[in-house]
């Protein structure tokens, strides 16, 4: 009996994410999104033979290092992210939503970047080039080496680039940008993949620093095929509240530097400013201590920042009151008020909880469950902190308040803007003691409980 061979079925490919299937599915089990999966067809096996090589491979020791050394951007926060600035042929990826600051963000940093040995080039292809040149006037970002240019077709931007010749090039945006040699519509994963392939090649090509513009989806992740964050070099999150003026740029992925890492800046009328000091921003200014709120001091990856917590508790006339939240997760909050209603004896059932922080800024560090903890319990009992008190722990679900990492800068930070007394997880077994900062007072809990008695402790002084 002769063998029958099965022939091969075709697979699907998301056109959003790129992820593939075996079968065709109403929704991408990736990104979620509907009608996106694209037949591929039966793939041909293909052989590659051994080819020319661009240059002959060098003991290691001789390869010159120089070249992946980074030159500063004359953005110190963004220099901070970036680990010291921009590598000569990387390529960075820089994603937000819209309306965040992106081209302003960037164009202060082409003006930065053409005083020096080649010029900038900025090329947009949302913007005219007479709006682009408007935002310039208003934050004044003119010079006479930034180069500006409105484009949409991939070979008029490579054009660009021979003809410029600069050192830096600024993408606005890159799905926007389509090449008239490959199928599909601008920010498809087709296009996407190719115009992106091409600026990385001509970028190692000519030591040509490249910035791209991206755009983001409604859950804030980068829109378009994720094959676009592997391609590039670097992957930098533009985040911040349109109703704020603070910004904050965070590092996702990073071949040249750091991960941990983020910048901070102020969007002002003419332009975004850095914050190397952005603290103050978090905490609000009032003369006499309120019920309900608590500092705390939250890593944004190896930058210790000072963040005022609130909470606001209140009997409730509704059978299921309500629980609304700023700035917090809201699933780590309602953790936090079930260890205080079992743990800590606090009622809270029965009350609206509302919580929130100041500044527009958001708190994941679990380090801020023991200032949510103790806003509540004030809020509650409607009696104030001391206002040069803070308290960072994590909380358990027994009720235990858990080491956090970085205590000794957490400390330092707090004492430097004033704080005098310091709530604190009680080290492990074996574990490392920080000594405390002069003139500060440190107070170490074990759980929930002695955290209540501390407090109550402070309030009746």
């Amino acid at each position: 009996m002769a063998n029958s061979t099965k022939p091969a079925r075709p697979g699907y490919r998301c056109a959003e994410c790129g992820v593939t299937t075996a079968k065709w599915l109403g929704r991408c089990p990736e990104c979620q999104a509907w009608g996106t999966l694209e037949e591929l067809g039966v793939p041909k096996p293909r052989t590659v033979k051994a080819g020319p090589v661009s240059a002959p491979a060098r003991p290691i020791g001789q390869v010159d290092a120089t070249m992946a050394k980074a030159r500063a951007t004359g953005v110190d926060e963004l220099d901070r992210v970036l680990g010291g600035g921009l590598v000569p042929g990387a390529v960075v990826l820089l994603a937000g939503e819209p309306g965040v600051g992106k081209s302003t963000l960037l164009l202060e940093v082409a003006a930065a970047c053409a005083g020096g040995e080649r010029p900038a080039l900025v090329v947009t292809g949302e913007e005219s080039a007479a709006q682009v040149r408007s935002r310039a006037d208003r934050i004044g970002a003119l010079h006479e080496d930034l180069y500006l240019a409105a484009e949409t077709d991939l070979s008029a931007v490579l054009g660009q680039i021979e003809a410029v010749e600069p050192g830096l090039l600024i993408l606005d945006s890159v799905q926007t940008v389509a090449s008239a040699e490959v199928d599909g519509v601008p920010g498809g994963i087709t296009q996407v993949r190719e115009v992106c392939a091409a600026l990385i090649r001509i970028a190692k090509e000519k030591d040509l620093a490249t910035i791209l513009v991206g755009h983001v989806t409604k859950d804030g992740n980068i829109a378009g095929p994720r094959v676009l964050e592997h391609l590039v070099d670097v992957v930098l999150q533009f985040e911040g509240d349109r109703h704020s003026t603070l910004r904050i740029v965070r590092a996702v992925k990073n071949r040249y530097g750091p991960t941990d890492e983020i910048g901070c800046f102020e969007m002002r009328e003419s332009g975004i400013k850095g914050l190397p000091d952005p603290s103050g921003l978090f905490l609000s200014q009032r003369s006499d201590p309120v019920p309900g709120t608590c500092v705390t001091v939250t890593l944004e990856g190896r930058r210790p920042l000072v963040c005022e917590v609130q909470a606001l508790v209140a009997p409730s006339p509704l059978p299921q009151p309500r629980r609304a939240t700023s700035g917090l997760d809201g699933s780590r909050v309602s953790m936090v008020m079930a260890v205080l209603e079992r743990r800590g004896r606090v009622p809270l059932a029965k009350n609206d909880v509302f919580a929130a922080t100041v500044g527009g800024v958001r708190l994941v560090d679990p380090a801020a469950d023991l200032a949510v903890a103790l806003a509540m319990t004030t809020a509650a009992i409607d009696a104030p902190l001391p206002p040069t008190v803070a308290a960072f722990g994590e909380l358990g679900l027994a009720g235990e308040v858990r080491p956090v990492a970085g205590l000794a800068r957490r400390l330092s930070e707090a004492a430097r803007l004033g704080f005098k007394t310091a709530l604190v997880p009680r080290p492990a077994p074996g574990g490392e003691t920080v000594r405390p900062p002069a003139g500060m007072r440190v107070v170490e809990v074990s759980d929930i409980a002695d955290s209540l008695a501390a407090l109550h402790t402070m309030i009746s002084r």
